[in-house]
């Protein structure tokens, strides 16, 4: 079995499944992915220290959001959990470093694409918590987590390349990316393709936009365990998903 790749998705709010551009775009990123053992799910909408693993069974979903219209709080994804999943995480951590079990559910950072990509959810998932923002400490757990690959793996990091949603002005779905938005999704798409993953690492001093990209780091920072999920973050990762919605960017990219 070759090992599965990693991707960084741009997912969005829950309106994001209405737009037939992502929607399209998702659907053939999948359908090019080997058929999963199970998923790995990391959420901009779990920030949680010492790691955290979610539900291993079949929980409700957690509706982080609010202001949206009913049916969006109706929306049900009863994938099966992933206890073995769950077993081998604890085993690939260091000696004496914590991971705590909970029930939580899928929030929207890890059901909202899935309904998309395995809408019959029928592929084990689950979710576990980003127990840091940190860059470096992000590609370290990456990389222990690398051998689930091996094993038939999805490891998902789940964000948005830009998330200035305080700046935003007009939220229509086609509205224009302000500036701050075209010149990070820029700058992203350029260091991502020189897999300079220092610069990428360096954001919050060097890439233009800043802070309005990103004035905080949870939705830039799960890409950094996608990197690391690679086993060589230098890697020239594909970027199959890009442009923008509501004007920020949704570029997500997958590694080998």
């Amino acid at each position: 079995m070759s090992a599965m790749p990693a991707l960084f998705l741009s997912h969005g709010a829950p309106p994001l499944v209405d737009d037939p551009t992502w929607v399209a775009q998702l659907r053939a990123l999948t359908a090019g992915l080997p058929r999963p053992t199970a998923i790995l799910m990391a959420s901009a909408h779990w920030e949680s220290a010492p790691l955290m693993l979610g539900a291993t069974e079949q929980v409700p979903l957690v509706y982080d959001f609010g202001g949206f219209p009913r049916h969006y709080y109706e929306v049900r994804y009863p994938a099966p959990g992933a206890p073995e999943l769950a077993a081998r995480i604890e085993k690939l951590m260091p000696d004496g470093e914590t991971v705590t079990r909970t029930d939580r559910g899928l929030d929207h950072g890890a059901y909202v694409p899935l309904t998309v990509m395995y809408p019959d959810a029928d592929v084990p998932v689950l979710q576990m918590s980003l127990p840091t923002l940190e860059p470096g400490r992000l590609l370290e757990l990456g990389r222990r987590l690398a051998p689930l690959r091996d094993e038939g793996v999805l490891i998902v990091g789940s964000g948005f390349t830009t998330h200035g949603l305080p700046f935003l002005r007009d939220f229509r779905p086609a509205a224009a990316a302000p500036g701050w938005s075209r010149d990070f999704d820029a700058w992203a798409a350029e260091t991502l393709a020189r897999g300079d993953v220092d610069e990428l690492a360096a954001f919050r001093e060097r890439a233009p936009g800043m802070p309005y990209a990103h004035p905080t780091i949870e939705h830039f920072a799960p890409m950094f365990l996608t990197l690391g999920a690679s086993g060589n973050p230098e890697q020239r990762p594909e970027q199959p998903i890009e442009g923008f919605w509501m004007g920020l960017s949704k570029r997500s990219f997958q590694v080998a």
